[in-house]
């Protein structure tokens, strides 16, 4: 029994040291975690998942245009499913867009390389709500590749999930990511397995699609 209490003793200081010690002199460790970088629009404003964007080229001339929602080619669909970039800067604005973020870890922000979701924010019938979320169409053997077009489901694992990642020249570039478990592992998805947005001439349109090279360069302007 006195070996017991003289233990107990000897350990009071040190639950009172330790106690003292983290509420007066706590220690912040480093994180690992690195903070996103949200991707900005053309004035330099933060992108929200909130608000709505045109999509631009960031080039003028015939390889400039806005994004806008289009009639895909020998599509059966009963809505407009076509995701086309007009031929020239100089003309209409492009279909407004917004962008839904996979994570809300951080807020509305839009941030490089996170997974999201792409859809037309425009006013339409009930029939044709599907018909604007991007996604990637089936592939066209014509072409060579798969053209972008609308029909996706917001938060689905299939082919809807898309990055905006930095151009190492002025702008954005789009990058389309194919993943399994997005909302669990929103960050899990290996570019290596990602392919570019870019555009092909198709019937005089310049759709966009999943290319090798040269993606479409592109910039945002809030509505």
């Amino acid at each position: 029994m006195k070996c017991l209490f003289l233990l107990c003793l000897c350990l009071v200081p040190i639950v009172v040291f330790s106690s003292t010690f983290t509420s007066q002199n706590p220690i912040d460790l480093p994180s690992d975690a690195t903070p996103p970088t949200p991707v900005l629009d053309v004035p330099g404003k933060e992108l929200d998942s909130r608000l709505s964007y045109h999509i631009i080229s960031t080039f003028w001339g015939a390889l400039g245009g806005d994004v806008y929602l289009g009639n895909s080619p020998n599509s059966d669909a009963l809505c407009p499913d076509g995701v086309i970039s007009y031929n020239s800067n100089v003309g209409p604005n492009g279909t407004p867009i917004r962008f839904i973020g996979s994570s809300s870890d951080f807020g509305p922000g839009i941030f490089e390389d996170e997974l999201l979701n792409i859809q037309f924010d425009i006013s339409t019938a009930n029939l044709c709500v599907s018909y604007t979320i991007w996604k990637v169409g089936y592939y066209n053997p014509s072409l060579g590749t798969m053209l972008l077009e609308t029909g996706g489901t917001i938060g689905q694992a299939d082919r809807q999930w898309f990055k905006i990642v930095k151009s190492s020249q002025f702008g954005y570039y789009l990058l389309y990511c194919p993943v399994t478990t997005p909302v669990i592992c929103p960050s899990s998805s290996d570019d290596r397995f990602c392919s570019k947005v870019g555009v092909v001439q198709l019937n005089g349109k310049r759709h966009l699609a999943l290319v090798k090279d040269n993606p479409l360069e592109v910039s945002f302007m809030q509505v």
